[in-house]
């Protein structure tokens, strides 16, 4: 097995990192891999923040549903979806004037243009958490950055058109962790040939059977199996919530 599938294999989310600074050849190199991710016709649709302060981490600790590891990373990467930039350029380029004088309907950016952009940054995104981990230096995926979308437009003064869509925390491994992959559902219920595939009730139920034998009765969320145990944890829960409504208060900006 060659080493780019090894270190995909052998990723885990690293939540506790050794205390030591990211080197900034090491930083500059993750950054670089991230920005060679494929991108819609090259426009790289996103924008990278890099924070470092250690205030401002401590910020996305409260805003990020109170995870304290995330003011523990050295570095904390926000992975934005962007078209405040091109539409920047669009305005200096006089598009508007362009459109008028040949007949073309100028248009602003919609949800379309937000899903695209957002394609763009994930994959540059796990550009990151791959260069970073070949370098020793292990990431988590903070999706919660998608809450509170007013606190973090005036955290990171966000312009119109931007949505941060990811955030990854870094850190170098601590010495001799042992690294153990999370088991992932088997490839029979994940990938289909030519079309998409419902799951039989028997499938379902053979999927989720190892789940539902790591329930316990007592569970915080009063749930009899792993389905109504997730719905509790994450699909119902109040944080899922507040990023419905985030994400919904960002969309207002592209309609």
């Amino acid at each position: 097995m060659n080493t780019i599938i090894n270190t995909i294999n052998n990723r885990i989310s690293l939540r506790k990192y050794r205390d030591q600074d990211i080197a900034d050849k090491d930083l500059d190199t993750i950054i670089h891999s991230a920005m060679r991710a494929p991108t819609a016709g090259n426009m790289m649709l996103y924008t990278i923040l890099v924070i470092k302060d250690q205030h401002t981490k401590e910020q996305l600790v409260k805003s990020c549903d109170h995870q304290p590891f995330i003011a523990k990373a050295p570095v904390v990467l926000v992975f934005l979806a962007d078209h405040q930039r091109w539409y920047d350029y669009y305005t200096y380029c006089q598009v508007k004037d362009y459109c008028r004088d040949n007949g073309i309907d100028y248009e602003e950016p919609c949800e379309a243009d937000l899903l695209l952009a957002a394609s763009d940054a994930l994959i540059a995104a796990q550009n990151a958490v791959i260069a970073a981990e070949s370098l020793n230096i292990g990431s988590c995926y903070i999706g919660d950055i998608m809450e509170n979308y007013e606190f973090h437009r005036d955290l990171f003064h966000l312009p119109q058109w931007t949505f941060p869509v990811a955030m990854l925390t870094l850190g170098y491994y601590p010495e001799d962790m042992p690294r153990t992959p999370r088991e992932r559902y088997a490839k029979d219920y994940i990938v289909f040939n030519e079309t998409y595939k419902r799951l039989s009730d028997e499938a379902l139920r053979d999927m989720f059977a190892k789940n539902d034998n790591k329930i316990s009765p007592t569970n915080h969320y009063h749930a009899n199996n792993f389905g109504q145990f997730m719905y509790g944890r994450k699909t119902g829960a109040e944080f899922s919530k507040e990023m419905r409504r985030s994400v919904k208060e960002a969309l207002k900006n592209w309609k």
